[in-house]
């Protein structure tokens, strides 16, 4: 069932909470993938009912970003959410989420001012006030989000916690290509040669954890070994991050260990990809 408004979100919601049935909530801003289907499925098995929401939320992009051209299919959404079983999608349009006025954010400080946070200024503070809101509208008892966006879903942790907010919050697994391709909306921008240039990120980490395994613990030569390989590919333009970091802090790592990310955000072509692997 499609549900445009915030006042019939919520009143499904408030039944659903008076009926004692749990809510899964899977959070997308569309385009779905099978990293999204991932979390639908997950939801599934976790919750009497399941909200998708789809919204391409404005305030999380910066200027010069790709608001007016980030993929939209409506139509091609709501028959896969239709397929996975999904029981509500909550399709608001921007009028609906920032009526005239509307001048609250919701802001994490420390953990978004490295990585993404380095480099999209306000970005994060669009993400968790846009999730703030959505938890406030459909009242889930648990949240799912995709761990290729790994600083996105300790900052989303972070909020919760700090806010006491009602919602467990849950990572789930990155999702590939057969070739090892982390799989992201944005992927519909690249070329066939820049798509074989994305293979970059994914094959310097994997090669990273290698180097671990084998008894590597320099942060400088993993990440070395990691830029030579991504600029190796012709449409690599830009490398803009390789970090080895703590899994909680997301502060850079003096010596790797077990347990740590390393993450990466490279400009393939005009497309920024990022990436990460869990040691």
């Amino acid at each position: 069932m499609l549900v445009r408004t915030v006042k019939e979100m919520k009143s499904l919601a408030r039944n659903f909470k008076r009926e004692g049935k749990s809510i899964g909530f899977v959070p997308t801003m569309g385009y779905l993938h099978e990293g999204h289907i991932s979390l639908m499925r997950c939801s599934k098995k976790d919750n009497d009912i399941t909200v998708v929401s789809i919204f391409v939320n404005p305030i999380q992009f910066g200027e010069n970003e790709d608001l007016d051209r980030y993929p939209r299919d409506l139509e091609r959404d709501l028959q896969i959410c239709k397929d996975e079983g999904v029981d509500f999608v909550f399709y608001p349009s921007v009028d609906e989420m920032y009526p005239e006025g509307f001048s609250t954010y919701v802001e994490v400080e420390d953990l978004t001012d490295r990585l993404c946070g380095a480099f999209r200024s306000g970005h994060f503070r669009g993400v968790t006030t846009v999730v703030n809101k959505l938890f406030n509208i459909v009242q889930p008892d648990r949240a799912y989000f995709g761990e290729k966006d790994y600083q996105q879903l300790k900052v989303i942790q972070r909020m919760v916690k700090d806010l006491n907010m009602d919602v467990e919050v849950i990572g789930c697994p990155i999702v590939r290509e057969k070739d090892g391709l982390a799989l992201s909306s944005r992927n519909k921008y690249l070329s066939e040669r820049e798509r074989e240039s994305a293979l970059s990120l994914s094959k310097a980490l994997f090669e990273a954890k290698k180097m671990f395994e084998k008894g590597e613990k320099n942060p400088e030569k993993i990440i070395s070994e990691m830029k030579k390989i991504i600029t190796s590919y012709p449409e690599v333009k830009e490398v803009q991050y390789i970090e080895i970091v703590d899994p909680e802090t997301l502060k850079p790592k003096k010596e790797v260990e077990r347990g740590d990310i390393i993450a990466v955000a490279v400009f393939v072509g005009n497309t920024r990809l990022i990436d990460n692997i869990k040691i």
